[in-house]
């Protein structure tokens, strides 16, 4: 995938980009695997705004993707098309049974390539097997975290995990985080990397690109009074917001959550399958 360039004829245009959408073979989605998709705006049942910054935004149907393909199934790729929904690209398949499903396009997928699901399926982007039957130092997406939910793991564009090994029943998967994490070996991974790589390189250039979006303004809370905003205020001018993350004065949200460098993660049973976490995995 290529970045698409626009003349600077306003002040928009200078330094926007978007995608190229010449990967992309359908020009409009199969009926059958579209929902509709409701939009909440952030708005509870009494219209009162419960999460900020949302709201607005194009219309859009969902597509069915389908990430818990049965073992067994041969399918052929017949479209690569574009989902608004997620930054990747994802494919129609007709599998031997004439029935469409949508999953993932991997990097490099193309229209009449075949896809098959099984431990006996060849090593091959985009086909998909359990990590018992990957080779190891593979390169693996919409990775499993229990056998038969579906994908769950790795499935932005341009993404992709390792497989580093096996032991005891368990799959080593670096992810693109930098953790290693075990993942039971019967559960099903895709072989490749996420297509539409270029994602992260898009400049909106604009406002008005990110309301298209459903995303509303963000104002910061050192510009507002203080009754407003606990980061407001100040005769002398413009200040920091202080504190540390660990710090009693720590900068929080007008409802007191503290915004920088608290801990999010609350599921602590699964602390055991984490071999190294992140923040050890960026200082590589």
């Amino acid at each position: 995938m290529a970045i698409k360039t626009y003349n600077p004829t306003t002040p928009g245009r200078r330094g926007m980009t978007s995608q190229d959408f010449d990967g992309i073979t359908a020009k409009r989605p199969l009926k059958s695997l579209l929902a509709v998709k409701n939009r909440g705006s952030g708005r509870n049942n009494q219209g009162r705004i419960t999460t900020r910054h949302k709201g607005g935004g194009v219309k859009r149907f969902y597509r069915l993707v389908d990430f818990k393909l049965a073992d067994g199934v041969t399918a052929t790729v017949e479209q690569i098309e574009y989902d608004p929904n997620r930054s990747a690209r994802i494919a129609r398949i007709k599998d031997s049974n004439g029935i469409y499903h949508y999953i993932l396009a991997a990097q490099g997928m193309k229209v009449g390539q075949r896809i098959t699901v099984g431990e006996s399926a060849a090593i091959e982007t985009g086909n998909r097997l359990p990590l018992r039957s990957v080779p190891i130092g593979s390169t693996v997406h919409a990775i499993e975290l229990q056998v038969g939910r579906g994908a769950q793991m790795v499935r932005s564009a341009g993404n992709s995990a390792q497989l580093m090994g096996r032991d005891n029943g368990y799959a080593q998967i670096r992810l693109p985080s930098g953790e290693v994490r075990l993942v039971n070996e019967n559960c099903s991974a895709s072989l490749g990397v996420v297509g539409n790589e270029q994602h992260q390189n898009i400049k909106l250039g604009k406002a008005g690109r990110r309301r298209l979006q459903g995303v509303r303004p963000t104002v910061r809370g050192v510009v507002m009074n203080a009754a407003d905003h606990p980061h407001g205020g100040g005769d002398g001018g413009r200040h920091g917001i202080g504190g540390g993350k660990n710090h009693g004065s720590a900068p929080k949200t007008p409802w007191g959550q503290k915004t920088l460098g608290y801990k999010t993660r609350r599921r602590k049973s699964t602390s055991k399958f984490i071999v190294r976490t992140r923040h050890q995995g960026k200082r590589r």
